[in-house]
């Protein structure tokens, strides 16, 4: 029969979904989950740093979000009244479309034609009516006015399914800078309301350094400087790995069984420094603590790849972990909580069992903890 999707799933009240980040980040709530007995205390997130061991070694996710949905026009479509409540409908017959930029698949600036090409796989909508060929154009408000130092436009090259497309931007000076200033900050579905200037900001953790994800690594978002000096303070050691978040980590599971799920790939580096520390740690069975499911994703992608231990580089990670899937490397997980039926959900449940985190899931809207990206958080160790 396999592991079935409809075994992760759970009750979650509408309103206990958080719109909106707290004023100080590390004053959210923080679950305590005792992998070995089940054990669960409530507790605050600033109680993080005493819940580590001396000898811990904490990994962080340092990518960076950057502004990765657009919002544009179809070229030669003027804006024009429409007599129709579909909203979708509504928008293709007026020429809107919103881009979410997930993967780049070439440079920009590459000699060869392949990789000097600045393609990028993404998600469009209205996925199912936008047709190869079509050209688009960001930056804009109507035809012909905007202004040239920001505007962008892009063709569709290539459809895939669920609204996936692969585009390729006309070359320009300053692409990254251009999307910085007309590009949007890529909030979630479930947070219903537009972006606002202080997500640039609050979508981001305190010590993100590598442009590339299109969503934020959320468990970081709890960190301040004033924890991680805490941290430093008490002699626990932490190192940084690099993960860029895209289709794979946020992606729906449309089938029944779990086995049948493919993740997209997400590209992730670790550093010859940080591969040392946590071979270091693995040799004295020390604890490793992977902040957020990303971070666990690119240590056990890392080890499985290197038939043990961890082995610096480049590459492109599609490990799904599930229940049955024996960890190598993680000790320790920080991370906040999941939709129903995601794949982030299903990693949770393979490092702490499925029975201990859907009660902890239970106790945290029986006792009204905030869920999702700005949400409150878990430590399961």
């Amino acid at each position: 029969m396999g592991v079935l999707v409809s075994d992760f799933n759970f009750h979650l009240p509408e309103d206990l979904i958080a719109q909106a980040p707290l004023a100080d980040r590390s004053a959210s709530r923080l679950l305590h989950v005792e992998r070995s007995t089940g054990h669960l205390s409530d507790r605050g997130f600033r109680d993080f740093a005493g819940l580590l061991r001396p000898d811990d070694l904490l990994v962080l996710n340092n990518t960076k979000v950057f502004p990765a949905r657009l919002l544009g026009r179809r070229v030669g479509v003027k804006s024009q009244a429409v007599s129709t409540h579909n909203p979708a409908a509504r928008d293709f017959l007026q020429g809107r479309v919103e881009v979410l930029l997930t993967r780049q698949r070439g440079s920009g600036s590459g000699p060869d034609k392949s990789e000097g090409e600045n393609d990028w796989e993404c998600l469009v909508r209205p996925g199912r009516k936008i047709q190869v060929g079509e050209q688009i154009v960001f930056g804009e408000h109507e035809e012909g006015t905007g202004d040239e130092q920001d505007a962008l436009q892009a063709e569709v090259i290539a459809r895939g399914a669920f609204g996936e497309r692969t585009v390729r931007f006309r070359p320009v000076d300053d692409f990254f800078g251009r999307i910085a200033r007309i590009g949007h900050v890529p909030l979630p579905p479930y947070i219903a309301r537009p972006d606002s200037s202080a997500d640039r900001e609050r979508y981001q953790t305190v010590y993100a350094r590598e442009r590339g994800s299109v969503a934020a690594p959320t468990a970081g978002l709890h960190f301040t400087p004033e924890v991680l000096a805490e941290i430093a303070d008490r002699g626990i050691e932490t190192t940084e790995v690099t993960l860029h978040v895209g289709l794979g980590t946020f992606q729906p599971v449309r089938v029944e069984r779990v086995e049948e799920h493919k993740l997209h790939r997400e590209s992730f580096t670790i550093t010859p420094a940080a591969a040392n520390q946590i071979n270091s740690a693995l040799a004295d069975s020390r604890r490793v603590i992977a902040v957020g499911t990303t971070t666990v994703r690119t240590l056990e992608y890392a080890a499985q790849r290197a038939g043990g231990g961890i082995s610096a580089g480049s590459g492109e990670a599609d490990i799904f972990i599930y229940p049955g899937h024996k960890l190598q490397v993680v000790k320790g997980l920080l991370t906040n909580f999941h939709l129903p039926q995601s794949t982030l959900l299903m990693l949770v449940c393979a490092f702490a069992g499925r029975e201990n985190v859907l009660r902890a899931y239970d106790h945290a809207v029986e006792q009204h903890y905030r869920f999702y990206s700005y949400g409150d958080c878990m430590f399961l160790a």
